[in-house]
């Protein structure tokens, strides 16, 4: 071979090694993130990010997120979901609440879904069982409908009767119907008095607090729904404002403020999720994967707002809690 042909040869070997090498590269898997409010706040969000490195995946690095919110708009989470199946992601993760969960399942049989939900899987057709879910789904299930039970009794220790007693609920979550069941069966078993407020956006809450300043309500219990809790430091505001007992879902709400706080650690589950995920992109089937509930609940007490609502707390109730803010 001339040296001229030989250098011209060399130069085209030389310039198709990064394609080839490219090309021999695993492609990088890709997570559809799916969420029924706005972006995820940062605490929770590292949680999430910890969950997926604990099985040895690094945003940025061996891992690409693509993010949709719904901003609280549930009725946006089919097209979102919809949209993730056609970028052919290779798992969707849903949160924090049923709707985006639903959205996704409806939107591909064949994508694994890793859920944090707060209600009964099985009973909303996500899973057939938490022990073996079949199909494409699994996740965690963070809020059994027992905890509804616990506050109202936790309610009715800290409002005696026969002050008129309220659940802040959302509407629009398709598992409502189920809360209002459960919610009005803790009630009769107390013999308390309830009524159910609406709400679905800011205004909506806002207007709500001035229903309860009009019927006097004495007592309140803030379901485990994603707008309030992305709007908790709205409504414990509110709740002080109008001198509201509330009994709370997560431990952030007393953190701000809130009265009492009964449920699962919030953090802990995202981390939780993060690592379902994970083992998922590292080869585990989603139907090999039981459904996960949470083994504690936190019951936490702000004696400071007790103080500032003028109640007394009793005994029996702080020596059973797991943090007292004084």
């Amino acid at each position: 071979m001339r040296r001229r042909d030989f250098v011209t040869a060399l130069g085209a070997v030389m310039a198709s090694w990064p394609l080839a090498v490219r090309a021999q590269q695993p492609k990088m898997p890709v997570i559809g993130y799916l969420s029924s409010i706005s972006n995820d706040e940062e605490a929770f969000a590292a949680a999430f990010r910890q969950g997926l490195a604990d099985l040895g995946f690094v945003e940025g690095q061996n891992v690409t997120v693509l993010y949709r919110y719904a901003d609280g708009q549930y009725e946006r989470l089919p097209a979102l979901a919809v949209d993730l199946v056609a970028r052919r992601v290779d798992v969707i993760v849903t949160l924090p609440s049923s709707p985006a969960a639903l959205a996704a399942k409806q939107a591909t049989s064949a994508i694994p879904i890793v859920f944090s939900i707060g209600a009964d899987p099985i009973g909303l057709g996500l899973v057939s069982s938490y022990n073996r879910p079949g199909a494409n789904v699994t996740g965690i299930n963070v809020e059994p409908e027992s905890l509804t039970a616990k506050r109202f009794e936790l309610l009715n220790d800290l409002v005696p009767k026969p002050a008129l007693i309220a659940e802040l609920i959302n509407p629009k979550n398709k598992t409502f119907k189920t809360e209002v069941k459960v919610a009005n069966e803790a009630a009769r078993a107390l013999d308390r008095e309830l009524v159910f407020l609406n709400a679905s956006t800011e205004a909506e809450i806002e207007n709500d607090f001035d229903e309860i300043a009009r019927k006097h309500v004495g007592g309140l219990i803030i379901w485990f729904e994603a707008v309030f809790n992305k709007n908790r430091e709205q409504i414990v505001s509110l709740a002080n404002r109008y001198k509201i007992a509330t009994v709370c879902p997560t431990l952030e709400f007393t953190e701000l403020g809130g009265l009492l706080s009964y449920g699962p650690n919030t953090l802990v589950g995202r981390r939780q999720l993060g690592a379902y995920v994970g083992k998922i992109l590292n080869g585990t089937h989603p139907a090999d994967l039981p459904v996960m509930t949470p083994t504690t609940y936190d019951l936490v007490i702000n004696l400071k707002t007790a103080k500032a609502l003028g109640l007394t707390v009793p005994l029996s109730l702080l020596s059973t809690a797991d943090e007292v803010i004084e």
